[in-house]
């Protein structure tokens, strides 16, 4: 489980590490959008939302869906446009530039990825070209409320006015709280970009990318990254470069663009409060398949209390000793219990610090 990015045969300084005003005013939208996603960045949505102009509230609303979800491959402009890879701009209007670079089939398509999903990562036809993919997008957009309806309708009808309505709302943006909310961020965001490029460049990409997340990892034999995540991408090549990009008000989540045609992009939160070594999404849905069955849950509640004997187990809850040692191997294999042998005796115990953290580990392997 996972996606996955070949880097076979991929130059040492075609990976990159750059910041991105665009990307992150998309971050601030979607946890503006998303509070709940972003518990600790609460003050700040608190602060924005209370004077936030209604008009612009208004305006916001008109296209959440670009980035509630999550955020539009639109806020990466970068990695589409034609010619190779392309560095972000270094301010947010050299990266608006960069959206008008974008045909209008990308655009499109870039827009409605995530709520009108019909192909993404393979080559195919565009919604502005064939009919059937258009009414699907129409109906889809329609089943998410008059909101998008009315947004993908016109986003079909005249992909140029959409460019610059997007334009005008980013600016307006800026405007009213994102230029304050990026110059507090970006000497961070610079910071860890410096940091990871000299990783990358004295230790090499499989230090650098360790330092991204633990949930990202390098298989140098087979060229292959690997980000842990609770899906399975169809996967890209990074034929044209990598490039990693930095977020302040981006965690939990950990994305990956793997859009066909597109470079490669890594969003990471940087300085994120993940654990120190969060369990994979594998042990994390064999924790929950454990803890599903109704026969362990009755085993936790004792082991929670107290450290037992396979025998007192079997005594206690009216069952043989070999069903309750296959009960008390799957928690032990989901790391759910501890062992302790005194004398001739082996101990279970419920491991209470790692069944605390479930809620929190399964909200951000989700969300990651």
């Amino acid at each position: 489980m996972g996606v996955h990015i070949d880097i076979a045969g991929l130059r040492p300084e075609m990976i990159t590490v750059a910041i991105s005003p665009l990307a992150e005013l998309g971050m601030a939208l979607h946890a503006l959008s998303e509070p709940e996603h972003h518990p600790g960045l609460k003050g700040w949505v608190t602060g924005v939302t209370a004077r936030l102009d209604p008009h612009l509230a208004d305006r916001m609303c008109e296209a959440d869906f670009l980035w509630r979800t999550t955020f539009s491959d639109l806020f990466l402009p970068f990695a589409g446009v034609p010619g190779g890879a392309v560095p972000p701009g270094e301010t947010l209007a050299e990266e608006l530039d960069l959206i008008d670079k974008l045909s209008d089939e990308e655009f499109v398509d870039a827009a409605l990825e995530f709520t009108c999903p019909l192909t993404y990562g393979t080559p195919g036809p565009s919604l502005l070209v064939d009919a059937a993919l258009r009414h699907r997008a129409l109906e889809l957009a329609a089943a998410r409320g008059p909101h998008q309806a009315r947004f993908t309708e016109r986003l079909l009808n005249d992909p140029p006015r959409i460019r610059t309505w997007l334009r005008q709302f980013l600016q307006d943006c800026d405007a009213a709280f994102y230029a304050d909310t990026w110059s507090r961020l970006r000497h961070q965001l610079a910071a860890d970009a410096r940091h990871k490029t000299e990783l990358l460049r004295r230790k090499g990409l499989s230090e650098a990318l360790a330092a991204v997340s633990p949930a990202v990892t390098l298989d140098g034999a087979a060229g292959r990254i690997t980000v842990d995540k609770f899906c399975a991408g169809p996967g890209t090549s990074a034929d044209s470069g990598l490039l990693l990009v930095p977020t302040s008000l981006g965690w939990p989540h950990l994305m990956v663009l793997q859009r066909h045609g597109w470079q490669p992009v890594l969003h990471y939160p940087a300085n994120s409060p993940e654990l120190v070594a969060p369990p994979s999404v594998e042990q994390l849905a064999l924790r929950m398949a454990a803890l599903s069955h109704p026969v362990r849950m009755q085993l936790c509640r004792s082991l929670a209390r107290s450290a037992f004997t396979t025998s007192e187990l079997a005594q206690a809850h009216g069952m043989t000793a070999p069903e309750i040692s296959r009960h008390v191997s799957t928690l032990k294999k989901a790391g759910l219990i501890t062992t302790r042998r005194r004398g001739r005796y082996v101990y279970h115990q419920l491991d209470v610090r790692v069944v605390a953290r479930l809620s929190g580990d399964f909200l951000e392997g989700i969300l990651r």
